[in-house]
């Protein structure tokens, strides 16, 4: 098959473009930027566009599919070409859903949790030699690529995001998905921009639910959950809660009928996230056993309290979390991780959502666990995303913590976190985006060494 790919640089499209390479198809594609990691991994199979922008003679007839990126606008000329022309054209989830129609759709879904989850049970079934195709939303150890597809396996596990399919299809992106096995692991509101109001976010998940034939697991910890959870009922409905743990030594352990299994990960949320993972692995036919045996290896997704270095003076973790209910639980796992470290605590304002005044309240207090903590947001960020300017006043009054710290630049950032002698200091560093381009290991090695 031809596919080519408009705005092939988007971090699930470049990982798509791979997969449908390395499954045999001729693909092609186009963008209008293209940045690492999507242009050096593009370029390393020969699939880097060569000129950037977009171009209407790529698209022909002898293409069997084009498929939308989700930043391309409505009007891009490739687009209007292949509509013209008539061309099967997919977003990327329908593309998924075509690829994997006659498999067992595990999908995971919730607004916080999904990609650890998914990445869980990605490692249980590599580690059972269990074959499987996949998408997942972070780049994993021991995994080429973020999105495999193949003629051979019986079960397709996917991460499910709720934010919008495309720029001419305005459903979330997990219901095009049609789950058989659905995870749900928390609801807090998101994505304001496209959501106007909790109530209509909440929705989303009520109908992914609805959606489901053979499993729904759900988190009954989560009130917003439980009432989709128990509305679903019957025996397709199954709760989860915390899986039981003890940490001694820095390390955590699920505790299990037949002793305590030591593991790589920590934090309460994680050990949620691992029960999830634990009952749909049960739908594939992986005993708990089986589980606890493969999951004490599992070192988390990237950028998921992910250790970037640590030494005697301390330690330094990166995060992606960025909504308030992320941010709470991260810092939590790490407070009650190292009880007795100093914690510093440091937040990019990076999304839509986050760097909407409307939004800012729901930070209420999130970052009060932690002994310092830092606020960084970016102006020229607020401005290409055409919000209304936010100040540092309305960040102060938005968390209600009186020392809280707002930075606005890099540099000023970096600056006040070398001034902070490591002592038995935790450095929490958590963004969806870099913190205006800091290089997370170079920062570290300052912080630390």
């Amino acid at each position: 098959m031809k596919i080519h790919f408009i705005a092939i640089g988007g971090s699930a499209m470049h990982n798509l473009a791979i997969a449908l390479h390395l499954k045999g198809y001729e693909v092609t594609g186009s963008d209008d930027e293209i940045f690492d990691p999507a242009k050096s991994r593009l370029g390393k199979y020969g699939l880097l566009p060569d000129a950037i922008g977009w171009n209407p003679d790529k698209i022909n007839a002898s293409l069997d599919a084009v498929i939308l990126g989700m930043h391309a606008r409505a009007d891009n000329p490739e687009l209007l070409k292949a509509k013209t022309l008539g061309l099967k054209i997919y977003s990327y989830p329908e593309f998924l859903y075509e690829q994997s129609k006659d498999k067992l759709r595990i999908v995971v879904g919730g607004s916080h949790g999904k990609t650890t989850i998914t990445a869980m049970i990605l490692h249980v079934l590599q580690y059972h030699h269990i074959n499987c195709d996949y998408m997942v939303g972070a780049q994993l150890a021991g995994f080429e690529v973020m999105v495999k597809l193949s003629h051979d396996a019986k079960i397709m596990v996917m991460e499910g995001d709720e934010y919008l399919t495309s720029p001419i299809d305005r459903r979330p992106k997990f219901h095009l998905y049609r789950p058989n096995v659905g995870i749900v692991s928390g609801i807090a509101w998101d994505h304001i921009n496209v959501f106007p109001t909790f109530d209509i976010y909440v929705e989303q998940f009520r109908i992914f639910a609805k959606m489901i034939d053979k499993r729904f697991i759900y988190c009954a910890d989560d009130e917003n959950v439980r009432k989709v959870g128990e509305e679903i009922g019957g025996e397709i409905a199954e709760p989860y809660s915390v899986h039981p743990y003890a940490i001694h030594d820095g390390i955590s352990y699920l505790q299990t009928p037949k002793g305590d299994v030591p593991l790589c990960i920590f934090g309460k949320h994680n050990m949620s996230n691992l029960n999830a993972a634990r009952l749909a692995c049960r739908e594939v036919g992986v005993s708990d056993e089986q589980f606890y045996e493969a999951i004490q290896s599992f070192k988390g997704a990237s950028k998921r309290l992910e250790l970037v270095l640590k030494n005697d003076k301390g330690l330094v973790y990166k995060d992606f979390a960025h909504s308030p209910s992320k941010l709470r639980a991260t810092i939590q796992a790490v407070r009650e991780q190292y009880p007795t470290h100093k914690l510093i605590a440091c937040m990019e304002l990076h999304t839509f959502s986050s760097l909407s005044e409307a939004f800012l309240c729901q930070y209420q207090h999130v970052m009060d666990t932690a002994d310092t903590a830092i606020i960084f947001f970016e102006p020229k960020a607020v401005e290409h995303k055409k919000l209304p300017p936010i100040t540092k006043e309305m960040v102060y009054n938005a968390f209600a913590r009186p020392d809280l710290e707002v930075f606005t630049t890099p540099d000023q950032l970096r600056s006040r976190l070398c001034q902070i002698k490591p002592d038995k200091t935790v450095y929490l560093l958590m963004s969806s985006g870099n913190f205006g381009g800091i290089v997370f290991e170079e920062l570290a090695d300052k912080l630390l060494n």
